[in-house]
């Protein structure tokens, strides 16, 4: 892995590249909510060894917030634009969005398209991982949503220090990971406790994770996809408490190009319990797309790929298209 910073819209975006500098893919992944590109890791490796550019998202990780402007969709949809503008890009370009990356990675696309950029690259085929597709507040766990709406409506209206202390509150950490983790294995829960403990609270500031949240639970991104024309792989899970599955094979029918693969016994955390069976989702994506074989995947050590296991054995059973 190899760290760099780039200038994006004027403020520095820290971002990690992983494999060849020189593959004939290169992928761009943005991530979810409060977290930074280590989220993303455990797909990232198992791509290898092919391209992967993972920034942290602006205010996010190591990358300052960003300059003069409110941390809303428009804003993170125009940083993203910019952002792969500045980056030298190689072979062809898959963009990849996580969660609330999804919805950014959406928005940047449908933002182009209607302003009719023809200077902005964009990329050869999307996936969209666990998709934000429709709004939060209709998801399966709605309450936990309107919940999480007065959590932070509470951390605004504190004084700052102690707003700034309640978002970063290792208790309330643990309680979202152990909401969103849907496997029982012990030694896997252990290490996404882990994971969300040391980069779950990693934002600049109040103001930031403030106007990111208002923005994940604004936005959905069947908001974007009729103006998506590229071919989309939507990866979704059977037991996520934020999309419903019904809603998700709705939104597969917003885009002019899309196919929806379904995992089954996960949530919201695919990324985390089943990130084999979506690198191999991913691959036949690149397959099928470019008409001819690509690298079959490495395989690789639990350790290789950031996680104590591979989550996509007796927990997270073989997905199916849907």
């Amino acid at each position: 892995m190899r760290e760099h910073r780039v200038e994006v819209l004027g403020s520095t975006t820290a971002y990690a590249e992983y494999g060849a500098a020189d593959a004939d893919t290169t992928f761009v992944l943005v991530h979810g909510f409060r977290g930074d590109h280590h989220g993303l890791e455990p797909i990232a490796a198992r791509l290898a060894p092919r391209r992967m550019i993972v920034p942290d998202l602006p205010g996010f990780g190591e990358s300052e917030p960003l300059a003069g402007r409110e941390h809303d969709i428009e804003a993170y949809a125009a940083w993203l634009r910019a952002f792969v503008e500045a980056v030298p890009l190689t072979g062809r370009f898959v963009l990849l969005g996580h969660s609330f990356g999804s919805i950014v990675v959406a928005a940047a696309l449908a933002q182009q398209r209607s302003e009719m950029s023809a200077g902005d690259r964009r990329p050869d085929i999307v996936v969209l991982v666990n998709p934000i597709g429709a709004p939060a507040l209709k998801g399966p766990r709605a309450v936990f949503t309107r919940l999480a709406i007065f959590y932070y409506w509470l951390a605004s209206a504190l004084p700052e220090s102690l707003g700034f202390g309640l978002l970063r509150n290792p208790a309330i950490v643990r309680v979202m990971s152990v909401a969103m983790a849907k496997t029982r294995d012990r030694r896997l829960r252990a290490w996404i406790h882990d994971q969300h403990d040391r980069y779950f609270s990693a934002f600049a500031n109040r103001d930031v994770v403030l106007e990111a949240f208002r923005a994940s639970v604004s936005h959905d991104v069947s908001e974007y996809a009729a103006r998506i024309d590229e071919p989309v792989q939507l990866i979704v899970a059977d037991r996520d408490d934020i999309t419903p599955l019904a809603a998700q094979r709705r939104l597969r029918t917003l885009f002019p190009d899309a196919r929806l693969h379904v995992i089954e016994n996960v949530g919201h955390l695919v990324h985390y319990e089943a990130p084999q069976e979506a690198t191999e989702v991913i691959l036949a994506f690149l397959d099928e797309t470019a008409g001819g074989p690509s690298t079959t995947a490495r395989a690789g050590s639990p350790q290789d790929a950031g996680s104590p296991q591979d989550a996509g054995s007796s927990q997270a059973g073989t997905g199916r298209e849907a």
